[in-house]
């Protein structure tokens, strides 16, 4: 129960790496609340943690929606009380070269990795402030917050924004003893990764074995997925280590794609 009586937010809740990662920290003793876009498929997935014997509310949240994220902060700290960690979790991917991306879908991705970021953290490092309890504030890298891949200039771009935020925060937080990390993930077989595996197929004419092979894997050690529990473990140990000394930290957990 490494986490027991923490109350953590987590966007992007409702499936994927928010969700396992809301079903770890529930695990771990944690109260959660799971926020995501779509109100029924948060409420659904709050629904399955209490079903496990875990404490679980549904937050719905648009996370570029500067209203949305400071009441849904607020619901969260009405209930229970406080917050002692937040995790800028919700992304997007948008697939295409450079020289035909719209604007339009560029400011669609950096809205929701990078504003919505923002927003999440200035909401909870306000509560986290007045609270004096401190806090912990994890931000969902990737493995393209430290190296490119074509086709994704604005996913890359985005992602290298939150390590620059989480080192930022940081330095601030330090005095307030709030700690942030990223966690830089390598690729994790989401829905978000399985939509582009035939997107990147025909950009590229090649086959989608072809993509998972020599685009995805090609760079690790074992030529294995990063997996949703790799990462659900790498965010327990962030939000329950006791110190200043690990802060303002991007861990790669990747299968040796990124070393460093």
């Amino acid at each position: 129960m490494r986490l027991k009586n923490k109350i953590a937010l987590i966007t992007g809740a409702a499936r994927g790496i928010g969700f396992a990662i809301a079903e770890s920290y529930a695990r771990e003793g944690a109260k959660v609340a799971i926020a995501d876009l779509g109100a029924e498929a948060a409420a659904e997935a709050a629904g399955h943690i209490r079903d496990n014997g875990g404490e679980a509310m549904a937050i719905t949240m648009d996370v570029t929606d500067e209203q949305a994220v400071d009441q849904g902060v607020r619901a969260v700290v009405d209930a229970w009380g406080g917050l002692d960690i937040a995790i800028a979790n919700a992304g997007i991917q948008h697939i295409d070269p450079l020289d035909k991306l719209a604007f339009d879908n560029w400011r669609k991705v950096m809205a929701v990795h990078l504003d919505g970021a923002f927003l999440l953290t200035r909401a909870s490092l306000r509560q986290m402030y007045q609270a004096g309890r401190g806090g912990s504030i994890i931000y969902m890298g990737s493995v393209h917050s430290k190296e490119a891949s074509p086709l994704k200039a604005p996913y890359v771009a985005a992602k290298h924004g939150l390590l620059g935020l989480c080192r930022a925060v940081a330095k601030e937080g330090a005095n307030h003893g709030v700690r942030s990390n990223i966690i830089c993930p390598g690729f994790v077989r989401t829905p978000l990764v399985e939509k582009q595996i035939p997107e990147q197929a025909k950009e590229f004419g090649i086959s989608e074995e072809e993509v998972v092979r020599n685009i995805m894997l090609r760079n690790t050690v074992d030529q294995e997925f990063t997996t949703l529990d790799d990462v659900a473990e790498l965010a327990i140990h962030l939000a329950a280590f006791p110190t200043n000394a690990l802060t303002g930290q991007s861990v790669v957990v990747s299968h040796g794609w990124h070393m460093q």
